[in-house]
């Protein structure tokens, strides 16, 4: 009989792995519109959840990264109006075809490993039917996919043991990852490590990098500086305009006090009639 995972937490490891999430949708050719489509139905749309697409040397894109290690199955909460509207997705691909008319949000919710002792977690998903950018009726007439994809990571704050040598290549899930004695049973073939992390260079096929997350940073940092610079500006430009209004006050300020007649008698004097 082998021995019940170990449930011991790594005190202070903190390990992330990335991910992407959205839709794609395009509008039924009216030449070839499917017959099994509701008739008010337009488009037909995937939502998904899938590993960061990897690419070979020469930039062109392969299969997602693989995070079915730790990602057991997804459920897709889609509107009350479609039927069975929970799709509970249990293996890759993570995802769900449908067609239809109108744009709604997707509760989509992540069931982790059972090695993970982990909670579920869950996040949404606004479906995009039709493009808000670009020459829109350009994109409207030749049928452009809509896409709206996000980058998520998921934290794993001090995971069990088990499930840590999970994440860092030392087992399987669904199998042992511990060996006697509750030694790790790390893969020997660095190769097949399943790190899941973000590739170093970006490429044509693959806008997720560290490269991509410096550059960035550099731009994120630009606008800081830009906008510090604006509040130096503007705080300079107030004190200016407070000066001078403070230089308008001493002067026409005492003009406008000899101007104005205390009552009524006095308004008539300097109006030349006596009361």
């Amino acid at each position: 009989m082998p021995a019940p995972a170990s449930t011991k937490r790594l005190r202070g490891v903190q390990i992330h792995r990335p991910f992407i999430f959205g839709s794609e949708a395009i509008p039924f050719d009216p030449a070839n519109r499917p017959r099994d489509a509701p008739t008010d139905h337009t488009h037909r749309w995937r939502v998904f959840v899938r590993g960061i697409p990897t690419s070979n040397s020469a930039g062109q894109q392969q299969q997602s990264t693989d995070i079915s290690h730790w990602l057991k199955k997804v459920q897709f909460k889609l509107h009350d109006t479609y039927a069975n509207s929970v799709r509970m997705v249990e293996s890759p691909p993570f995802e769900v075809e449908e067609t239809g008319w109108g744009e709604f949000e997707i509760a989509i919710k992540f069931y982790f490993v059972p090695e993970s002792g982990e909670k579920p977690q869950q996040l949404w998903h606004a479906l995009k039917l039709h493009p808000y950018t670009g020459d829109i009726e350009r994109q409207k007439a030749d049928r452009t996919t809509v896409k709206s994809v996000c980058y998520e990571e998921v934290v794993f704050s001090e995971p069990v043991e088990p499930f840590y040598d999970l994440l860092t290549g030392g087992g399987e899930a669904g199998g042992q990852t511990r060996g006697k004695g509750g030694k790790s049973t790390k893969a020997a073939n660095s190769g097949s490590l399943k790190t899941a992390e973000i590739p170093s260079k970006s490429n044509g096929a693959n806008v997720w990098s560290k490269e991509e997350e410096g550059k960035e940073l550099d731009r994120l940092a630009e606008a800081v500086k830009k906008v510090e610079k604006m509040i130096v500006d503007e705080k300079a430009q107030l004190v200016a305009e407070e000066k001078k209004l403070a230089q308008l006050e001493k002067t026409e300020g005492k003009l406008l006090k000899k101007r104005i007649p205390n009552n009524m008698q006095e308004a008539a004097m300097l109006g030349g009639g006596v009361l």
